[in-house]
């Protein structure tokens, strides 16, 4: 009888060992190390032909370049985060917190998707159950076919079956191999279930997308290899109690990553958010002291947002430091500058930060922005009319050009601001917006006056 072969997999990272351990050396977790069936012996070994290469090696001088042809999932927003649409045959890998809209948006793409054949595969819900969300959601339905199973042979053979060009798997750890006699979700059937779904797709050239759980700590859950095995991963993200979300791309094998979409979930399902600064930018009767508006940019797409601050007398001996979408310690970091090279008295002072949309950004272009807010509201004046901010923000207090500065001056131009503030140092010939009047500063303390209504340039 061959003897079967078995090792300790880490659920949190992937870890292999020979034996059963307390803590991963890998990923520092605890209690995580399950065992799981490697091989059965010399019965299931692969025949020695098995993946012999029939191909020479070429040098790269002769070798013809070949165009992807990339599928319209029927979304802007997806298509632009893929790089303009998904690649014929890759495997795609959508990530994101429970009940941030995983399932409504891989469901939306098969039904939305016109002219191409869908298999949407689900592990979690019944049809009846997918019909009752599908009944919500735009888009047609005569080219998307359900399909409820976990066992990966049934789907392949369903897949070989209908021939689709989509391909959606809600989600991967559901989904098992009876190659492989471990649970469903385990670290071995994951890995197995990957491989083999990226084999089908090479194959056959069917666009497979894969749905994942996520950690507790925001990670894909499963093996990292599972992260390595795909094309392209996307993390679905947002405020379970906000109604936006942001899709963005942390590998992509056929395009940059640099890339977002934004949506606004609704009840008839995820719309798209074509300009996301008319959601971040809120119109007042009144100008109001504390808030400011930034010109940030994600990826090649620039949009305006709305910084507010509170600056108040320290109640108690050590004041406090609160950012909502924001970087704690820049903030610190900011307010420390200000104190330094402005002169005001930070350290009496309690600071707040929001971001309007409980958007979280990390744009260094905003610092500008952020200063504006937390002087406005330092003095109690609101800013003047039109005024809108882009630099960042040196140790020394210097004001550093931001990048893509003229894409964020022409967005704000759009929306129109009439006056943007931008560091000294950016030179730039580019043709600027009629009515526009770019105000270039080379350091913070040249702030105040300009926001307060000097309007000129202070170099």
């Amino acid at each position: 009888m061959a003897k079967v072969k078995k090792a300790y997999f880490c659920s949190a990272c992937g870890y292999e060992a020979p034996k059963w351990l307390g803590k991963c050396p890998a990923c520092g977790e605890w209690n995580t190390f399950t065992e799981e069936v490697v091989s059965r012996g010399e019965e299931e070994r692969m025949p020695v032909a098995y993946g012999r290469a029939s191909s020479r090696p070429v040098p790269v001088g002769e070798i013809e370049e070949v165009t992807h042809r990339r599928l319209d999932l029927g979304s802007a927003e997806v298509n632009r985060v893929l790089g303009g649409g998904m690649v014929k045959g890759s495997l795609v890998l959508l990530g994101g917190e429970p009940g941030i809209g995983k399932s409504t948006l891989a469901l939306q793409l098969a039904l939305g998707s016109n002219g191409l054949k869908t298999l949407y595969v689900s592990g979690e819900e019944s049809p009846q159950q997918i019909k009752m969300r599908a009944n919500r959601l735009p888009g047609g339905d005569g080219e998307c076919l359900i399909y409820s199973e976990t066992l990966l042979d049934d789907i392949i053979r369903q897949a070989e079956a209908v021939r689709p060009n989509l391909l959606v798997i809600d989600s991967i750890q559901t989904i098992y191999s009876q190659a492989i006699e471990s649970s469903p979700g385990s670290v071995s059937q994951i890995r197995e279930c990957a491989a083999m779904l990226l084999k089908y797709a090479k194959t056959t050239g069917t666009s497979i997308l894969l749905i994942g759980h996520i950690t507790k700590d925001g990670t894909i859950a499963g093996p990292k290899v599972l992260e390595h095995i795909v094309d392209v991963v996307l993390q679905f993200e947002g405020d379970g109690n906000n109604v936006y979300r942001i899709l963005r791309g942390n590998k992509n094998r056929f395009g940059a990553t640099y890339e977002i979409g934004v949506f606004e979930m609704r009840g008839d399902g995820l719309a798209e958010v074509d300009n996301p600064s008319e959601i971040l930018l809120t119109h007042y009767d009144e100008p109001l002291s504390g808030i400011a508006v930034g010109a940030a940019a994600d990826g090649i797409r620039p949009y305006l947002i709305e910084v507010q601050s509170l600056v108040s007398n320290a109640a108690y001996g050590t004041p406090q430091r609160s950012a909502t979408g924001f970087d704690l310690k820049r903030l610190n970091m900011l307010l420390a500058v200000l104190e330094k090279r402005v002169g005001l008295k930070m350290y009496q002072k309690d600071v707040f930060l929001n971001f309007a949309g409980g958007f979280k950004v990390s744009d260094t272009g905003l610092d500008l922005a952020v200063m504006a807010a937390v002087i406005s509201s330092y003095f109690d004046r609101p800013l003047a009319n039109g005024i809108c901010c882009a630099g960042e923000i040196g140790l020394s207090g210097e004001v550093r050009p931001a990048p893509r500065t003229y894409q964020r001056i022409l967005e704000a131009a759009r929306l129109g601001f009439g006056r943007i503030v931008v560091s000294s140092y950016y030179k730039d010939a580019s043709p600027l917006p009629k009515g526009v009047e770019v105000i270039r500063i080379g350091r913070i303390d040249q702030l105040p006056p300009v926001i307060f209504g000097a309007g000129r340039d202070a170099e």
